[in-house]
């Protein structure tokens, strides 16, 4: 066997197949389509370097007042929440463009959503793509006050790939190397997150993404520590591979075994891509996202 009970690369493949039957050019050009609107109808600060190279870089999504909080007298000016999304394409492809249609319901809730950008495989080795998203939260904590959020109330969550390096985020010494506090990240949501790395290197994906067998043991989150006290809420969709679905649970019952508090779920009739509907204003990650800042 290759991995578990997966005896060939066609196995592993079909297995790890988001797409099962999708077009893949219908499906991008709707979030592409989607993210312009977005980015047309909100207040936004576009491509902010987070780091030195042209890849590190995010759009910001200002916070929208709430007439709740007019109400309850929420001194004008006062920094927002922050959500950090990062996007999925198997570490390989896509950019925070495609992405921005992710924050409508959050900004309208009054949190500032910054959609994060990274370098890809093969162009960086595996590492430096989650170097980089560990750069992103870094900087925005060390810029909080000139971007208008407050840095005791970050959240972060990611879909597919960008759930792994939400996981990453997690597994992270922040006190140590960063000088920062352990207990930055409020909660984070991954959203049919890859955990565990090892069926990866018999796949269609290792040409693009070269992983090492230390690769596969210092980036896959279920065999590190979890440094950051979050909430955790996982979720993986009922009509996508029960892979995704295996490798959240394993992940959950490593973070709870750390005795860290976990939710995970199985979110029926939603597939691998159904599943970002849920960031739609009244949506349930909005809802979950903004439980967190209240």
């Amino acid at each position: 066997m290759l991995y578990r009970d997966l005896a060939t690369q066609e196995e592993i493949d079909r297995a790890y197949d988001p797409m099962r039957g999708r077009d893949p050019a219908v499906l991008l050009e709707a979030w592409r389509r989607r993210s312009e609107a977005s980015r047309a109808h909100h207040r936004t600060t576009l491509d902010l370097p987070y780091g030195p190279t042209l890849a590190e870089c995010l759009d910001l999504f200002h916070a929208e007042g709430r007439g709740e909080e007019r109400a309850e007298g929420r001194e004008e000016g006062k920094p927002a929440p922050c959500h950090l999304f990062f996007h999925g394409g198997y570490w390989r492809s896509l950019s925070h463009k495609e992405f921005g249609f992710v924050v409508d319901g959050l900004v309208a809730s009054g949190i500032t959503v910054a959609v994060v950008n990274y370098a890809l495989c093969p162009a960086v080795a595996f590492g430096e793509v989650v170097r980089q998203a560990r750069a992103a939260l870094a900087w925005v904590y060390r810029n909080a006050a000139s971007l208008g959020v407050d840095p005791r109330q970050l959240s972060v969550s990611g879909h597919s790939a960008g759930g792994h390096l939400c996981a990453m985020l997690l597994a992270t010494d922040w006190e140590g190397p960063y000088g920062l506090p352990q207990d930055l990240i409020r909660g984070a949501l991954c959203v049919s997150g890859l955990y565990d790395l090892a069926p990866f290197p018999w796949s269609w994906l290792q040409p693009k993404l070269q992983l090492t067998g230390r690769d596969v043991s210092d980036y896959s989150p279920i065999l590190q520590p979890c440094h950051v006290p979050a909430e955790v809420r996982l979720v993986a969709g009922g009509e996508e591979s029960s892979e995704f679905a295996r490798q959240m649970q394993a992940y959950a019952e490593h973070l709870r075994g750390l005795g860290i508090g976990v939710e995970s779920a199985v979110l029926e009739g939603d597939d691998h891509f159904t599943l970002l509907e849920h960031y739609r204003p009244g949506g349930r990650f909005v809802d979950w996202i903004t439980a967190l800042h209240s």
